[in-house]
C-alpha cells in the first residue's frame, strides 16, 4: 500500500547520480519532499526516529554530516515505509542458485541478493571518480563480474592510499580483483569519489563480510560470492 517506487521510476532514476549530489536530483519526483538544512541542524535532528534517519540517509545515498543550504529528499510517507520500499533494485531476480551483489554506479547502489534471488540488502555506494585527485589519471572502478577472493575485519588498511604510505582504513574489506574492494567507509558523500574501490556504510560492509560473503575456496568449488559491477552511462 505504501510502495514509493514503481518499476518505471526505478529506471528513470538511473540518471539521476549524474547531478552534483545524488538526492538532489530526487527533488523534481513527485514522491520527495526536498528540505534545505539550516544551521545547526543535523541528520538525528531532523530524524529522531534512527529508522527514518537510515532511509533518508539511504535515499540521499550519504551519511556523511550536513551542513547548512544542503539540500535532501525526504520521503512523503516515510513513518510507514521500511528501507525496501525505497529500494532502486527489485526485490526479486530470477534464481540465480547463488548469492550475488550487484553495484550500480549511476544509482550510486549496491545490492545483495541471497541464493534464491531476494534481495536482502542494500545500501548506498560511492565507487571510483573520473579523475583521481592526487594524480592525472582515471579512478574508475572496474567493471565485469567477479568473485570475491579474499576479506578481512575492521582493522583492514590500503596498501597503496594515501600514495606513498599507504594506511587509508577499509574496515571490513572484500577484495574481488586484485586491490579492488567492497569495503565500508565514513565519507559516502553522494558522489562517486573513491580511488577506484567500492566505498559503503560501515554497517552494511560489516553485514556482508560476517554474515553474506563466502570466499573462493575448495569447498565451494572456487565459486565465492559473486560481484557484478555495472558500467556508468556516460550517454546521460
Amino acid at each position: 500500500m505504501y510502495k514509493l517506487l514503481s518499476t518505471a521510476l526505478m529506471m528513470l532514476m538511473v540518471s539521476i547520480a549524474h547531478a552534483a549530489f545524488y538526492g538532489t536530483g530526487l527533488c523534481g519526483y513527485p514522491q520527495y519532499d526536498c528540505i534545505k538544512v539550516e544551521p545547526g541542524q543535523s541528520w538525528t535532528t531532523l530524524f529522531p526516529d534512527e529508522k527514518q534517519r537510515d532511509i533518508v540517509q539511504r535515499v540521499n545515498r550519504t551519511y556523511n554530516p550536513l551542513w547548512a543550504g544542503k539540500i535532501i529528499a525526504v520521503p512523503k510517507n516515510l513513518p510507514y515505509l521500511t528501507v525496501f520500499d525505497v529500494s532502486p533494485f527489485p526485490l526479486k531476480i530470477a534464481n540465480e542458485h547463488q548469492k550475488q551483489i550487484v553495484v550500480d554506479q549511476d544509482k550510486l547502489a549496491f545490492g545483495a541478493y541471497d541464493a534464491e534471488g531476494n534481495l536482502v540488502l542494500w545500501g548506498p555506494i560511492s565507487s571510483g571518480r573520473d579523475r583521481c585527485s592526487d594524480s592525472n589519471r582515471s579512478c574508475r572502478t572496474l567493471t565485469g563480474i567477479y568473485r570475491v577472493f579474499s576479506k578481512e575485519n575492521e582493522k583492514c588498511v590500503s596498501d597503496v592510499f594515501p600514495i606513498g604510505k599507504g594506511g587509508a582504513k577499509m574496515p571490513f574489506c572484500m577484495f574481488f580483483h586484485k586491490g579492488f574492494a567492497l569495503h565500508g567507509s565514513d565519507d559516502i558523500p553522494g558522489v562517486r569519489a573513491s580511488h577506484g574501490c567500492v566505498r559503503m556504510f560501515v554497517q552494511d560492509a560489516k553485514w556482508l563480510n560476517q554474515q553474506f560473503v563466502e570466499l573462493s575456496s575448495e569447498r565451494n568449488n572456487f565459486m565465492g560470492t559473486t560481484i557484478i559491477v555495472r558500467p556508468i552511462n556516460d550517454s546521460e
